[in-house]
């Protein structure tokens, strides 16, 4: 039987009807009348308000009030640049303190070895020392409650063992040197925070001082340690800043200062809402003349640049490493009553020559952060890459050196990565953290026999990486479940040995013992003093104004 034509439409027909019934029903699940928010004539930012009290009201399902307007906090501020943000009131104490120089607990360094609270060491002077704790105990129970063998988190131990001053902790541990359990009860107390690692002479001339922030505490702790190194003979300085994401601007100042002559410009802030506000060397610099390099790599941001800056663009020293990150944004904070913060970037820092180091962040928040890494891939064009900057980026210092702004500080002198020894191996075994699990569970094993070098000195001398303790280590990390090929561990065997003797010597004498050891191998620390050992004065601002 022959069927009409629009039979063959049918399909289609059927589509389109089905299409208007989702739409119909759509819109017919929409209330029948548009709701208008009438929103406040003389201010017409009140909409966000607006939009909170309407969810809270009408929204399908119950609202968390306070974590919606957090989030909403947080989301406005993100948008604005990658270093403006929200600081909950649980979040705000632990981003205080380590720029703050102090907690409260009872001083210990610490590792989880084969889930046990392991004590790498008791902070000296402070109340787990003075109540008995030592390097080497393992803690078994707090308060009572069993610690070991549970899957503890360092976030857990830190909620056990930090409290407010005055407060007692009962601590069960055990101590190899015996066999025995022992029992303390601890009066937490303020542990100090210290932002120098390490700092001792390189050479009989030249000392070496590693700042990891810029704490409240830092310009005290440097100028402890520079009078120390000046009673060994200090007569050139190396600061190191590898790695130091910056802290207060203030302190930063306050280091430049102890370099600059007195009236040398050391940085200048400058904002929207914020006039030029210009920070000045005064006359109490403790090294103005001597030889200075400052050490930096891309993990140097922010108050690590304005010192670095600062030296640089007055001619005062050599900057020797990586370019930096590129932080040149300055954040205010600001706290609210519920005890939470917002930290808002209210101006920018200009380095003396007139130069912003901050780099670009118009690609968004991801991009900006893992630029370090993608610069780190091309390692060995990191300086030369700026002759190609258009003049607008490029400064002239005193001495007639050109300096560049656009994104960080870039060194005088350049040190690519040193790729030499890496293998997959070795970034199993870092990771995982067996050279530091083996080399603590050694120096236990081992802590009389340690202890007998009356000196780091003496230990360094006479100590090594043995055959059998390397052997021993390779079989550890197999019965760890890495693959150890021949070839790799090969490879990467000077390094380990070398990680494994830094990580021993700091299970006995911290970080006196680590960063020697270390730094032995370190090819940009070694630039440095091949830098500092050439013939010649430094040109400092101060000559050149004579």
């Amino acid at each position: 039987m022959n069927r009409p034509k629009f039979y063959i439409f049918l399909p289609l027909l059927f589509a389109l009807v089905l299409l208007l019934g989702f739409f119909l029903g759509n819109s017919f699940n929409l209330n029948k009348s548009i709701r208008i928010i009438t929103l406040n004539a003389f201010n017409k930012y009140d909409k966000i308000e607006e939009v909170l009290r309407y969810i809270q009201e009408e929204y399908v399902d119950t609202v968390n009030n306070e974590q919606l307007v957090e989030k909403t906090i947080v989301s406005m501020l993100k948008n604005l640049d990658p270093h403006s943000n929200y600081i909950s009131a649980d979040e705000l104490l632990a981003n205080n303190e380590p720029l703050k120089g102090n907690f409260e607990g009872i001083g210990i360094e610490f590792n989880i070895v084969e889930d046990t609270i392991c004590v790498i060491a008791a902070i000296p002077r402070g109340p787990a020392e003075s109540g008995g704790i030592k390097a080497g105990d393992k803690i078994i129970k707090v308060e009572g409650e069993i610690v070991a063998g549970v899957n503890i988190k360092n976030k857990d131990v830190l909620e056990k063992l930090k409290g407010k001053n005055h407060t007692k902790v009962k601590l069960t541990v055990y101590r190899s040197v015996g066999n025995e359990l022992l029992t303390f009860t601890i009066t937490r107390g303020i542990i100090p925070l210290y932002s120098i690692d390490v700092a001792y002479m390189v050479s009989n001339e030249i000392g070496y001082v590693k700042i990891n922030r810029f704490a409240a505490t830092t310009h005290e702790e440097y100028l402890e340690a520079f009078a120390k190194l000046k009673k060994q003979g200090l007569q050139q300085l190396i600061i190191d800043l590898r790695g130091n994401g910056g802290g207060y601007l203030s302190t930063a100042v306050d280091i430049a200062d102890e370099f600059l002559a007195e009236g040398l410009e050391i940085v200048y802030t400058e904002g929207n809402a914020r006039p030029r506000k210009s920070y000045k060397a005064s006359n109490k610099g403790g090294f103005e003349a001597g030889k200075l390099c400052i050490l930096i790599d891309d993990n140097s941001a922010s108050a690590s640049e304005i010192l670095a800056g600062a030296i640089q663009d007055n001619d005062r020293g050599i900057i020797v490493g990586r370019k930096s990150f590129g932080k040149g944004l300055v954040q205010e904070q600001s706290e609210f009553s519920d005890g939470s913060a917002m930290r808002l970037t209210i101006a920018r820092y200009y380095t003396p020559t007139g130069r912003c180091i901050q780099k670009s962040y118009s690609d968004g928040t991801e991009a900006y952060f893992r630029d370090d890494e993608d610069r780190n891939i091309n390692t060995g064009q990191d300086s030369l890459s700026q002759v190609d900057l258009p003049d607008s980026l490029k400064f002239i210092t005193p001495a007639g050196k050109i300096v560049y702004g656009g994104g960080g500080i870039s060194p005088d002198v350049f040190v690519p990565i040193d790729t030499a020894g890496y293998s997959n191996y070795l970034s199993e075994i870092t990771y995982g953290g067996l050279i530091n699990d083996f080399a603590f569970a050694y120096a236990d094993k081992e802590r009389k026999k340690l202890n007998s070098f009356k000196t780091f000195q003496n230990f360094n001398t006479s100590f090594e990486i043995t055959p059998k303790i390397f052997d021993a280590f390779v079989a550890y990390t197999i019965k760890n479940k890495v693959v150890a090929k021949v070839k790799q561990v090969k490879t990467s065997k000077e390094i380990i040995k070398t990680q494994l003797k830094a990580l021993i010597a700091r299970n006995i004498w911290s970080n006196e013992g680590y960063f020697p050891v270390v730094q032995s191998a370190d090819k940009l620390l070694k630039k440095a003093i091949e830098v500092l050992n050439k013939e010649g004065e430094p040109v400092s601002y101060k000559k050149l104004k004579n």
